[in-house]
């Protein structure tokens, strides 16, 4: 399979957006260390992700989960 040349290609952008310009005031990584620290992605299994369907539904489950890991354990 053989990619488009260059010309080939269409450009989609419209011709209020100049990407010369857009791209020169870019600068890489400036919002990586806020995006570490808020960002917490974890990938749930079908049968998960269908038993709890929202992230407030998994968050409440879990902190269930902490609260009862942290009772003591009957003798």
């Amino acid at each position: 399979m053989r990619t488009k040349a260059k010309e080939e290609t269409i450009d989609e952008l419209r011709p209020e957006y100049d990407l010369g310009q857009l791209l020169k005031t870019g600068v890489r990584g400036k919002y990586v260390e806020r995006y570490r620290q808020g960002t917490n992605l974890v990938l749930l299994e079908p049968d998960v992700a269908e038993a709890f369907p929202t992230g407030t539904s998994v968050n409440e489950a879990l902190r269930l989960v902490i609260r009862l890991m942290e009772l003591p354990a009957k003798s």
